[in-house]
């Protein structure tokens, strides 16, 4: 069975447009890929074979990314993760306000923690400092959701996991090839917030108040907090250290992140004295998981429709005629399907599983081709039609139009890590 790779691209711009249209994604998708398979030229029950087929094809992600749902949740909701934060914040504040703030955000978000809930954790500290220094919300924003970005593409996120998946690689691979493009994005993020401090509206004494009354109560300390990321990132790290310093014993040690973030979250829902909160830590970590499972399984079905197409080689065609080199492909996907579905997880899931067969037949590797497309993504994911937009802005008690002013300096802060890596990966390794 092989569908028109017309049906296919049709079939995708039909997914795009309908998500910009507020459908929910994962019916977008779907639609997109019933459609586009008709339009291809299969029938009925080719259509489903496409349908069943993609989305068998991304079950390996969906079950990482529910394990993942165990450490996330005991890191959100016991305190852990605000906690960790708050230290930074402390121990960086004053003179290196921005710093603090970005390395604050990078760190939470590394750890394991979504973005838009790092900002979230971060923004009530960050606009007591900000108040107190006399920054501008603008910059407060730029550092947080800057660091976020930074710390997103080296972290055990479902972006991460799905850009591992989408090339067949260990997820700690992917979290490790991001390591140099996040410290140029932290750096990028922490001078454009330097440059903008006192540009824009102040936080107020009113929103200062209201910051203490709302203040979070008993915290855990940082010595128990710490504990639950330091063993997911130690066992995450074992395998390519090994592979880094030649040491066969470590690097023949490959445990999959579907053990080691439940457990890590297990020990340190312990370590924290909330063993009898585990259950309710993994509900809430569950439901924040659960939009992006449902969103993997709509890309698993436009994936299934452009697998069974033939838009890959006609892609490939295409950038060899134009004389564009195939490096690029990998970040194009990303940027363009970010932007797209103004989301970083679902922007990699897209980019990934419509286009990785093309981007490999370019000749890039499968950790270039990942590292590329995860950075690429967080060029335009912050976009209005895209809920973190929202939730950052609402986080804030910023107006629209300093909301907007942010979303330029987002992008630099993404097109730098998207830049580091294509000249890292793409030319130098």
């Amino acid at each position: 069975m092989e569908i028109s790779w017309i049906g296919a691209l049709v079939g995708l711009a039909i997914a795009i447009a309908l998500i910009l249209f507020r459908l929910a994604p994962t019916y977008a998708l779907i639609l997109g890929a019933i459609l586009g398979g008709f339009i291809g030229g299969a029938n009925f029950s080719e259509v489903v074979s496409i349908l069943i087929s993609g989305t068998q094809s991304v079950q390996g992600t969906v079950i990482r990314i529910i394990a993942a749902g165990v450490f996330a949740g005991v890191m959100m909701e016991s305190g852990a993760a605000e906690s960790i934060a708050k230290f930074i914040v402390d121990k960086l504040g004053g003179t290196k306000a921005m710093l603090s703030l970005a390395l604050a955000t990078m760190v939470i978000t590394a750890v394991g923690v979504f973005i838009p809930v790092a900002v979230l954790i971060v923004a009530p500290i960050a606009l007591t400092v900000g108040h107190k220094m006399g920054y501008s919300k603008i910059a407060i924003l730029v550092a947080l959701s800057g660091g976020g970005k930074a710390g997103n593409i080296i972290s055990p996120n479902p972006n991460t996991i799905a850009a591992a998946g989408g090339f067949d690689l260990d997820v700690n691979k992917v979290m490790m090839g991001g390591i140099v493009p996040a410290i140029f994005g932290l750096l990028a993020a922490v001078l454009l917030a330097s440059i903008l401090k006192y540009k824009g509206s102040k936080v107020t004494d009113e929103e200062t108040k209201e910051l203490e009354k709302n203040s979070a109560g008993h915290l855990p300390p940082l010595s128990k907090a710490l504990i639950a990321p330091i063993i997911a990132i130690v066992l995450l790290m074992v395998s390519p250290v090994g592979t880094v310093l030649g040491i066969d014993a470590l690097e023949a040690i490959k445990i999959d992140s579907l053990f080691i973030l439940p457990f890590a979250g297990i020990v340190g829902s312990i370590a924290l004295g909330k063993s009898k909160q585990l259950l309710d830590y993994c509900t809430a970590g569950l439901n924040r998981m659960t939009p992006t499972i449902l969103i993997i399984i709509g890309a698993g079905a436009i994936g299934g429709l452009i697998t069974a197409s033939t838009l890959s080689a006609e892609v490939v065609r295409l950038v060899e005629n134009i004389g564009i080199s195939g490096t690029f492909l990998a970040p194009i996907a990303g940027l363009l399907m970010a932007a797209a579905t103004a989301s970083t997880s679902t922007g990699v899931i897209l980019a990934t599983g419509s286009f990785s067969s093309a981007i490999l037949n370019t000749g890039t590797a499968p950790l270039s081709a990942a590292v590329m497309t995860h950075a690429s993504a967080t060029v335009l994911d912050h976009l209005p039609h895209g809920t973190y937009f929202h939730v950052t802005r609402n986080a804030m008690g910023m107006s629209m139009k300093d909301r907007m002013k942010v979303a330029l300096y987002e992008s630099l802060v993404g097109l730098t890590m998207t830049i580091v890596a294509i000249i890292w990966f793409g030319f130098i390794m």
